[in-house]
């Protein structure tokens, strides 16, 4: 019996591994002097932003634990397919807590803004431009770099022989790992929190607009919610083996393009973050026909990393 590689972590995992460590790191120490500050300053805004920090830095933790265990037991023989979707349920998992920590602090801005309580604008306003210089160098250290790698998938045919599928060549900046792109963005989000907290703690300081912290802290909360509900969107769809209509029309345009033969049984799921897999049964009055002749058909579609196939 013939043996291969289920691994399909792609190219840039140790690459997104290591940024990520860093950037846990940098973001745990603004996280902690955000939150105190705000606390002593009382301000709602800063407050927000340090828990937004926190969900960030959380998120990018498991991110890290999860990039971990994959690469430790990606040539286990319990995951049959790799362990290229430990990514996704990590970031499924982040996403659940994100979700009940943006309600916590909407709760507290509501109340606020009922009840308002002094700020110490001056102190709080720098903490927060530390907090904006901390995401724009976090984003870069996630964002650096331009990765030129080689995926390699393998495809195998029931009773017709093992066939190495295609090498994947991706531009994607952070090769192909929709985790590291989600926290990238999520980075961006924090970016774009403080730049906020900081235009209200300006007016509140300048013009006495005191309500407007309380009010960015609750925006705040709105932007966290909306990240962790598109993330769980998305991981879910990947835990859940939904199909890419495109990828699966594509498929099915290939195989049965000649009109010779046509799918009896088709299954395509994503296994990692650049490579899915495919299990065909086919059948026709082409008795000739054999595996090799599909997967030929499939040359060049770099996202199939392991093929199934069987003639009936």
């Amino acid at each position: 019996m013939t043996t291969h590689s289920h691994d399909y972590l792609g190219h840039a995992h140790d690459e997104n591994a290591r940024r990520t460590r860093a950037v846990v790191w940098l973001s745990a120490g603004m996280m902690v002097a955000e939150i105190v500050a705000g606390y002593f300053t009382g301000s709602m805004a800063l407050l927000a932003d340090g828990f937004h920090m926190a969900t960030h830095v959380g998120a990018l933790g498991i991110a890290a634990i999860a990039y971990s265990y994959a690469k430790k037991h990606v040539a286990n023989p319990r995951y049959s397919w790799g362990t290229g979707k430990v990514g996704e349920l990590a970031g499924f998992g982040s996403a659940m807590v994100l979700g009940l920590v943006s309600l916590g602090i909407a709760y507290e801005s509501i109340t606020r803004l009922a009840d308002p309580r002094p700020v110490a604008f001056r102190d709080a306003i720098l903490v927060a431009v530390l907090g904006l210089l901390i995401n724009i160098a976090s984003a870069w250290m996630l964002g650096h770099g331009h990765s030129h790698g080689h995926d390699h998938g393998h495809g195998r045919s029931h009773g017709h022989g093992h066939e190495h599928n295609h090498h994947d060549h991706s531009h994607d900046r952070h090769g192909g790992d929709t985790n590291m792109r989600a926290a990238y963005i999520h980075v961006i989000a924090d970016a774009l929190t403080s730049v906020m907290a900081i235009l209200a703690l300006v007016a509140g300081r300048y013009l006495g607009w005191v309500w407007l912290d309380p009010a960015v802290g609750l925006l705040g909360a709105v932007v966290i919610a909306n990240w962790s509900v598109g993330l769980m969107r998305q991981a879910s769809t990947v835990l859940l083996d939904a199909a890419d209509p495109k990828l699966a029309a594509e498929v099915r345009g290939r195989v049965e393009g000649p009109a010779d033969i046509r799918i009896h049984d088709f299954h395509i799921w994503r296994i990692g973050p650049t490579a899915h897999a495919v299990i065909l049964s086919v059948e026709g009055i082409e008795t000739k026909l054999t595996s090799a002749d599909i997967h030929r058909r499939l040359d060049g579609m770099t996202a199939l990393g392991h093929v199934t196939v069987e003639i009936r």
